[in-house]
């Protein structure tokens, strides 16, 4: 590697118990008597979806059964008559936020429904799941039956459902340029052009054309995940039509999957790291081989301390502005799965060890920069514990 990118000085701790033991205390920091963890007690004191469902495989991965299941049990607590999952649950404080959303106790969109994973990864762990597959089923089956779609795939109603805030896939809702000040405006202005069910569920957004690969590559890796579980062909067979779909979006000339809707001339292309999520469903071989490449080479995404969100090439990298090129641990952890289930074992290795030089380098932050793992956002922030997760047993 050159200068920069391989993260001289930046060695893996001796003792993965150490690292084990350091998000022990980061979650345990953050942890509420109310059942779950905070993402950071400062700047994110409520309770996320996709960061809980985070949480609750740390939990279970650290022996704690109880607070794994608490977990994900308070995650539904907000979820309603059609599976619809909530992103945000303001339990200690209803009105937080009210005025934006347009109603007390939570928020008007969702995000990423990780849940599947985390209860599969839970029963994988003997821990007894029986109370959480009827809600995480509904919470799938809502947005495969219920959100509209877009070219076949699942529409995003927000780019807050997808995770990734401020992502250059969303710069076509930009068009006279990028400006975080501009676009925090039109994030704002998105909310309010979400179409909702007659009970309250996001469902379309006139204003927000879009199918995202990643959200939708998550989607159906998480119901493969929880059909793992229970056995729901029905499931199943909905993620299997899904993932092919999705394939149908890889570009092979530039080596990503390519967003549907209005921005799939011009954002909706940039290669953006998680656009390459599909790698979690895909069977196609040689596309597998050109992913995990890109994502280890250091012209590509690698990084000493994780992939980078951008590829490097894309005029929008900036190596330490939200979600414009830092190394993200929930992000890097999913690639570490997706190696597993990929049998690629030294891929898995290397996503590993890149997840754990972040976590450590950075003082368990929200995310960090690629190469040095300079910490930024939000620390201690809950998600980065799973560097736990991936330590040699």
């Amino acid at each position: 590697m050159t200068d920069g990118i391989d993260g001289e000085g930046l060695t893996l701790p001796a003792d993965p118990e150490m690292v084990r033991a350091s998000a022990r205390a980061v979650l345990e920091a953050n942890w509420r008597p109310e059942g779950y963890t905070v993402p950071n007690a400062e700047v994110y004191p409520f309770q996320w979806l996709w960061d809980s469902c985070f949480h609750a495989i740390t939990w279970a991965d650290l022996g704690e059964s109880d607070r794994a299941r608490s977990e994900l049990a308070h995650l539904f607590r907000t979820q309603n008559a059609e599976g619809f999952v909530p992103h945000i649950d303001y339990e200690f404080s209803p009105n937080h936020h009210g005025d934006f959303w347009k109603r007390e106790g939570h928020s008007s969109i969702t995000q990423p429904p990780m849940f599947g994973h985390a209860i599969a990864e839970l029963a994988r762990r003997s821990v007894d799941v029986s109370d959480l597959v009827g809600p995480a089923t509904a919470g799938l089956n809502f947005l495969f039956d219920r959100r509209a779609r877009v070219d076949g795939l699942i529409a995003l109603c927000h780019p807050w459902e997808s995770g990734g805030d401020d992502c250059p896939r969303w710069d076509h809702w930009s068009p006279d340029g990028w400006d975080v000040s501009k676009w925090r405006e039109t994030k704002g202005a998105l909310v309010g052009t979400v179409q909702h069910s007659t009970v309250g569920s996001p469902i379309s957004n006139p204003s927000f054309v879009v199918a995202s690969c990643g959200f939708n590559a998550l989607v159906a890796f998480n119901a493969y995940e929880l059909a793992s579980v229970t056995g729901d062909a029905s499931l199943n067979e909905k993620a299997e039509a899904l993932s092919h779909r999705l394939f149908e979006q890889w570009d092979e000339q530039i080596g990503t999957w390519v967003d549907a809707g209005d921005s799939a001339t011009d954002s909706g292309r940039v290669r953006s790291l998680d656009a390459m999520l599909p790698v979690l469903v895909t069977a196609n071989e040689s596309v597998i081989e050109r992913v995990f490449s890109d994502l280890r080479d250091e012209t590509a995404f690698g990084g000493a301390t994780g992939p980078t969100g951008m590829h490097r090439d894309e005029p929008t990298f900036e190596a330490r502005t939200y979600w414009r090129g830092p190394a993200w641990p929930q992000l890097t952890y999913l690639f570490w799965v997706a190696a597993r289930r990929q049998r690629r074992a030294e891929d898995a290795t290397a996503f590993a060890d890149m997840l754990t030089r972040g976590a450590v380098a950075s003082s368990w932050s929200e995310y960090w920069d690629a190469n040095d793992g300079t910490g930024l956002g939000a620390a201690p922030q809950s998600w980065a514990a799973l560097a736990a997760v991936v330590q040699p047993r």
